[in-house]
């Protein structure tokens, strides 16, 4: 590393509407799983880190919640998350699905971004599935609300068009220490990591409602002599019915979605792990103020 005279920290908001990518798009820039990743709207309820270095630059990316019209007190906290994201980050990035283009979701975000006079990179994602002429005009399209200072094209999923953003922010954080450590990749605790890996498996699992009216906490962590950790996790629904979905005929699919979160986390944190889950009904947990401070969330929002 090279003296502290040359080098570059600063924090980059990635916003966005629901599934357009930006979880993604994190991962590949920071080169590895901070964040997790599904089909379905709404996965990230919470701001993630990733730390990303280019050269003399450390780039902290902030993973938020996707920006839609809140309709319960956790849509309304998410909601809020990502916007502080945004007020508190040097640069901001707009992450827009190229095949929905200007839905309502993101024209929102752009009115947002303008009220607030805030500037932002716009990065249009899932070109792949897009024809050229219809990227270019989606790209007039959103210049013309005069806030965006550059373009990009991508395709976050293949990796195309990636290493030129992590190239340009390099440039252009302010000059200064870096916050965290080399190795750092994320500020996500690891209990709050292994809890976002089991929900990840949780999403895809199951369906309509469902994932939405569940969370997972870590409830307990025992380290082991030869380097393996014990978890105890708990799936909390709010109803006795979620929770015979969850479960699965004689438990198949709860041990299927531990089978999935264990593997993952095994390969993140280079070692043996012993996930056991339980499935239990908390029908107020969507109001639990602990659990939004635990989040970093605005229980007020």
């Amino acid at each position: 590393m090279n003296d502290a005279s040359q080098m570059r920290c600063g924090f980059v908001a990635v916003l966005g509407a629901p599934n357009g990518g930006k979880s993604t798009l994190i991962n590949e820039l920071v080169g590895a799983k901070v964040s997790i990743v599904t089909h379905k709207v709404q996965t990230t309820r919470i701001r993630i880190m990733g730390i990303a270095t280019k050269d003399e630059s450390q780039i902290v990316f902030i993973d938020t919640p996707g920006i839609f019209e809140p309709r319960r007190r956790l849509d309304r906290a998410m909601v809020d998350a990502a916007w502080r994201g945004a007020s508190d980050a040097d640069r901001i990035m707009l992450v827009v699905d190229a095949k929905r283009g200007m839905d309502r979701d993101t024209a929102r975000i752009v009115e947002g971004l303008k009220e607030s006079k805030r500037t932002a990179a716009l990065v249009l994602n899932k070109i792949d599935l897009v024809k050229r002429e219809d990227l270019l005009a989606l790209a007039a399209e959103f210049n013309a609300a005069e806030i965006f200072d550059e373009t990009f094209m991508i395709s976050a999923l293949k990796g195309d068009g990636v290493a030129d953003i992590l190239s340009r922010l390099a440039g252009l954080l302010p000059e200064g220490p870096w916050m965290f450590p080399e190795d750092q990749l994320s500020d996500l605790p690891q209990r709050l990591m292994a809890a976002e890996v089991t929900r990840e498996y949780l999403f895809l699992q199951t369906h309509q409602e469902v994932p939405y009216s569940t969370t997972v906490e870590t409830e307990s962590w025992e380290e082991f002599k030869d380097g393996s950790v014990k978890i105890e996790q708990t799936i909390y629904v709010q109803r006795d019915s979620q929770k015979a979905i969850i479960l699965g005929k004689k438990g198949a699919r709860v041990r299927e979605i531990g089978a999935a979160a264990r593997q993952d986390l095994t390969d993140m944190f280079g070692r043996k792990v012993h996930l056991f889950i339980h499935v239990k009904v908390r029908d107020k947990w969507i109001d639990d103020r602990s659990r939004y401070s635990a989040w970093g969330l605005n229980f007020n929002a």
